[in-house]
């Protein structure tokens, strides 16, 4: 496992998002953020995850969270520039995003897979990337230190048979990371990375792989320490890197 222990208010005063927030590693990530000072934006499809997620936040006694339910699948450009307005008028910056939320689409050879389920996975996986990032680039850049989390994955390194529209679209989500990664470098104050969890205990990999034993692997809150590193200052020299959460 990464192995960093982050001081206890790390993340005071920071303004963080997190797509895919109500369940997984997105809510794990949400809880240690809050943890650890930060004010953090629950963004997901389903609002009652994320109640019960802000609850667990109020529970905590951490800073107060917001509920931002938004469907990435079916979002369109003028659906991101109203939440950056809104996000703009409550907030006014972000100091940290965490692109989270995935589909895992269909396993199967590309010969057989489904159209429809492609332009899903590939909507969510890496346009709602795109749209979001750009949207809320303004917000970014009003923060003295911001970070940007991508998710990858080791079948957006290599690509590897039946994983389809999945694998395509982390390719293109390491890409994409460069990319702005590359742009931004020297010019800003927000540096871009991606990190991969690994074989980690959520629902996604226990679709990917039913007939693995899910106690083999972490649960989320054990993979954290690499989210907070690459969330907190400590990794203000840090751009255009992809880590294994589990190395």
């Amino acid at each position: 496992m990464f192995d960093y222990t982050a001081p206890a208010q790390l993340l005071k005063n920071k303004t963080i998002l997190v797509t895919g927030a109500g369940d997984g590693i997105g809510k794990a990530a949400a809880l240690t953020y809050a943890q650890f000072g930060a004010t953090v934006i629950l963004l997901g499809r389903t609002t009652e995850k994320l109640e019960a997620v802000y609850d667990q936040i109020e529970a905590l006694g951490a800073p107060k969270a917001a509920i931002l339910p938004f469907d990435l699948q079916s979002s369109d450009e003028q659906n991101y520039i109203e939440l950056t307005n809104l996000i703009d008028s409550e907030f006014g910056v972000i100091d940290g995003l965490l692109h989270n939320a995935s589909l895992l689409g269909m396993r199967t050879p590309l010969e057989n897979y489904d159209p429809v389920t492609w332009d899903s996975v590939m909507k969510v996986n890496v346009t709602a990337c795109f749209h979001l990032t750009q949207a809320l680039l303004p917000l970014l850049h009003r923060s003295s230190n911001a970070s940007i989390i991508f998710t990858s994955s080791s079948v957006g390194k290599k690509g590897r048979a039946y994983w389809g529209a999945y694998s395509v679209s982390k390719f293109a989500t390491q890409g994409m990371m460069e990319i702005l990664a590359d742009e931004l470098e020297n010019t800003s104050n927000i540096r871009c990375n991606a990190i991969n969890p690994g074989a980690t205990r959520t629902a996604m990999r226990a679709e990917a792989y039913p007939g693995e034993q899910p106690d083999n692997n972490p649960t989320p809150d054990k993979i954290m320490p690499l989210y907070l590193y690459l969330m907190g200052d400590g990794s203000l020299e840090v751009s255009g890197q992809t880590m294994n959460a589990q190395d």
